[in-house]
């Protein structure tokens, strides 16, 4: 509490803003939450908690600054612009996550991961469209339960993902899960958005429409992967020709991904996963003509001249190293746009919310609804680790905003219940990676 006597220090930077219009203002916001979130980190690392946690209740500090009469920030989360580098955050991160899996993996753990993804998303949706809403919401419409139970079935991958990534457990078999059934919950999720918003709407809903959405994804994804690693060696060992430096490889790697997204977009896909697929494309042996040359330039002339062959035998040495620079490579970009995305997901909390009683015991009610569903989809995982997959699930995250927003717009739910949806998230979001962290301890594994 002693630092809130330091916040009228920041009464002169909107001033300094505004004098450089939106730009100069979006300047100063995306520096102080790149240096607070830098600051936040170390914060939650000691008392054990991974990074994304501080990033996200930085989030909630700078978002409800204005109960401390500060209001400085309250511009931050509607902002076009900062928006939009979150997104690219996220977008940056999936791609990161794709680039340290390998498809093998996945394809191993396939069957479970969409048993998995299946059950993460029937369980939720149940228990919120025919037990919670009713129990929790007597006297509303169908409608607005079954927005209410598509809302609980989504899942969002990419908090999950950070932390997984952070305690360096990409590699685990329940990592591999839950990124493969968070694929197939995101499809089946769009699935469940579309027939409930054509019941809304048209009141009715027909199989075609289903299967197309099932068609779409199921063609993006297979065409995506597979074209692609037909497509990346040759592609690689062509731009390595022109240039076998960092630079291609950075541009090579980070094109493809921003192109998948907009694809996967543009096929009314979520972004995140195209953003995954494209890192699935590269792996390390297609990438080796890239540094690999040029490592051998440099160390030609340090090598002793009764052995001319060595440098041919170091080669395959090289070439697994500099393959798997592209992950590394990466990384710089991420520290700039992934803690943009989860400090304003953190940001999206109004904590006022939690003022109305009523408010909160339904979004107590509707979390514990959320956090049951998805451990139900960790019973499926089998010895991977039911625990560590079902929590896995858990966040909702912009996923789940994004559903509730749609059926505010429909009309379905109202301010009260979207208050409490918001909550939810905010809770499910808030409370996985601690307890992520504690299954990943080493003394429990």
């Amino acid at each position: 509490m002693r630092y809130l006597g330091l916040l009228p220090l920041l009464s002169p930077l909107p001033a300094l803003a505004a004098g450089g219009g939106v730009v100069g203002e979006n300047l100063l916001w995306l520096a102080l939450i790149l240096m607070a979130a830098r600051l936040f980190v170390p914060l939650a690392r000691r008392v054990g908690f991974p990074a994304v946690l501080g990033e996200l209740l930085l989030g909630v500090v700078l978002g409800n600054l204005s109960l401390a009469g500060v209001d400085y920030f309250a511009t931050i989360a509607r902002d076009p612009i900062v928006a939009f580098i979150a997104e690219l955050g996220v977008i940056v991160l999936l791609l990161q996550i794709g680039l340290e899996t390998r498809l093998k993996d996945l394809i191993q753990v396939g069957p479970r991961a969409t048993l998995v993804g299946c059950v993460g998303i029937a369980a939720p949706f149940a228990l919120g469209a025919w037990f919670v809403g009713p129990l929790l919401l007597p006297g509303m419409t169908t409608h607005t339960y079954l927005f209410l139970g598509a809302t609980l079935a989504a899942t969002s991958v990419g908090i999950t993902g950070r932390v997984f990534r952070d305690l360096g457990k990409l590699d685990t078999p329940a990592a591999r899960i839950v990124l493969g059934a968070a694929v197939i919950d995101d499809v089946l999720g769009l699935v469940i958005l579309a027939v409930v918003s054509s019941l809304v709407t048209a009141g009715s809903v027909s199989g075609g429409e289903v299967l197309w959405i099932i068609a779409k994804a199921a063609l993006f994804l297979a065409g995506s992967i597979g074209i692609g690693r037909l497509i990346a060696p040759h592609s690689s060992r062509w731009l390595a020709r022109l240039d076998a430096g960092p630079s291609m490889l950075f541009a090579q790697v980070l094109a493809t991904g921003l192109f998948l997204a907009w694809l996967a977009h543009a096929m009314g896909l979520a972004p995140i996963i195209g953003a995954f697929a494209a890192g699935l494309l590269f792996e390390p042996v297609f990438l080796k003509d890239f540094e690999t040359p040029a490592i051998v330039r440099e160390i030609q002339p340090l090598l002793p001249a009764h052995d001319p062959d060595l440098a041919g035998r170091l080669m395959p040495v090289l070439a697994r190293h500099a393959g798997h620079q592209h992950e590394h490579m990466i990384e710089p970009i991420g520290y700039f746009f992934v803690p943009v995305f989860f400090v304003l997901t953190g940001m999206q909390v109004d904590l006022r919310a939690f003022a109305d009683p009523a408010v909160v015991g339904i979004a107590l009610g509707i979390t514990v609804a959320a956090i049951v569903g998805k451990l139900l989809a960790g019973v499926c995982a089998g010895t991977a680790g039911r625990w560590l997959v079902g929590w896995g699930m858990v966040p909702r995250g912009e996923v789940g905003l994004i559903f509730a927003m749609a059926g505010r717009q429909l009309g379905v739910i109202g301010e009260g219940l979207f208050s409490a949806v918001v909550v939810m998230v905010i809770l499910t979001t808030v409370v996985t990676p601690p307890m992520l962290s504690w299954l990943l301890r080493p003394s429990r594994s």
